[in-house]
């Protein structure tokens, strides 16, 4: 059995400057809680910290046993620490309201008599608009600056991935948008008889919507302030989804911190009596430790075990930092 080479402290240790942590893996593995650990365990060395949920099917308000839903909210008997569960409705219907009002100027600039709301309906009906309304909120968090250190329970990482992946293109786009309304406008001009400068609305947004993803980009690929870590269990399916992640992000060149192992059973607490089905888990569990440790060899920072209980309220939440912790 291989050890851990870096822990998870030691990691956070090294990068004094990190910012941006990010908990990703398939649903169910524990990233909500893994989340909620490190924001408790960050907040109790003095980092004004805000633990995040950009999940649309949030569970932090669960976690943490009060109601944290629409607004950073502070957390109870935990200093330094504010929790958030963001409203994706109403991130959605800004967004709506916000493109309505761009392709109603567009029409009217481009003479076609078309009701904006057709454009709208289509362009927001698309599933990938909740996650693209999800990742501006994120942005937005990380942009404003408001606190030392950021930790996002993310939504499964396939859409955490994409969206990060959108930044790019969302720019190359943007440039494109950005070329041919520039062009558009000065054969306006041109044609025009008044040489007053219009106002252009769509391309100042185009400018202020490149430049943020450009910001976001930048922290994002900045190994210095970002880490993403990826939460598995000793089980086939988990393992391999993380697998496909990592080599996704690495192509992104997003910053991999690394894997965290929950819900290990506890040989030593087995005894003579131990039921079969339990002996036969731990076996199953020990040829997927062996797997972890060939397929992400110097990346484990944690190895938790199965607690006895959920891990919900900050007395279990402090419990399992401590287990992701260890040592530090």
């Amino acid at each position: 059995m291989s050890n851990i080479t870096t822990s998870m402290s030691q990691y956070i240790e090294e990068h004094p400057e990190l910012k941006y942590v990010f908990f990703g893996g398939k649903g169910g593995v524990g990233k909500t809680a893994m989340a909620g650990a490190t924001a408790l365990w960050l907040a109790g060395r003095g980092k004004r910290t805000l633990l995040a949920s950009t999940n649309p099917v949030h569970s932090l308000s669960g976690l943490l046993e009060q109601s944290v839903f629409g607004a950073p909210t502070p957390v109870q008997q935990a200093e330094n620490l504010w929790a958030y569960e963001i409203d994706t409705r109403e991130t959605i219907e800004r967004s709506k309201k916000e493109i309505r009002e761009k392709i109603q100027w567009f029409l009217k600039f481009a003479d076609i008599s078309t009701k904006a709301d057709d454009f709208v309906e289509s362009a927001t009906m698309n599933p990938a608009f909740e996650e693209s309304a999800m990742f501006e909120n994120m942005v937005d968090l990380m942009l404003k600056d408001e606190y030392d250190v950021y930790v996002f329970d993310t939504a499964p990482t396939a859409n955490a991935r994409r969206l990060l992946g959108m930044s790019k293109i969302y720019s190359l786009w943007v440039d494109k948008m950005l070329k041919s309304r520039e062009e558009a406008r000065t054969l306006r001009e041109m044609l025009s008889f008044t040489k007053k400068k219009e106002e252009d609305p769509l391309l100042g947004y185009l400018l202020q919507f490149r430049q943020r993803m450009g910001q976001a980009r930048e922290r994002l690929t900045d190994a210095g302030k970002t880490a993403f870590f990826f939460v598995t269990l000793p089980e086939a399916l988990p393992i391999a989804v993380i697998t496909r992640f990592i080599g996704w992000f690495h192509d992104f060149g997003i910053p991999v911190g690394g894997v965290v192992v929950n819900m290990v059973l506890d040989k030593q607490a087995l005894g003579d009596g131990t039921p079969e089905f339990v002996l036969n888990r731990v076996q199953m569990q020990d040829e997927h430790m062996k797997t972890i440790w060939e397929k992400f060899d110097g990346s484990v920072r944690a190895i938790l075990p199965l607690f006895d209980q959920e891990v919900r309220g900050l007395p279990m939440l402090r419990q399992a930092g401590q287990a992701l912790f260890a040592g530090g």
